[in-house]
């Protein structure tokens, strides 16, 4: 399963930190950002993605964060 998120994170620095927790808190789930594109997608690639904690945890740390249909 993949899910993707549009965020406001705009530097390589501020995605690294992000990606750092997130992996903290879903070991086992596939994580990357594309900070290239319009959205400034986060990807999470895994098998019981919780797209809500994923928002939750994103926006705890002072970014928006919103799931893509």
């Amino acid at each position: 399963m993949i899910e993707v998120f549009k965020t406001n994170v705009k530097r390589r620095k501020e995605s690294e930190i992000l990606l750092l927790l997130l992996s903290r808190t879903f070991p086992s789930f596939k994580i990357n950002f594309d900070l290239d594109d319009c959205d400034k997608i986060l990807r999470i690639q895994g098998n019981e993605v919780h797209p809500v904690q994923v928002v939750e945890l994103v926006e705890k740390n002072g970014y928006q964060c919103e799931i893509l249909e």
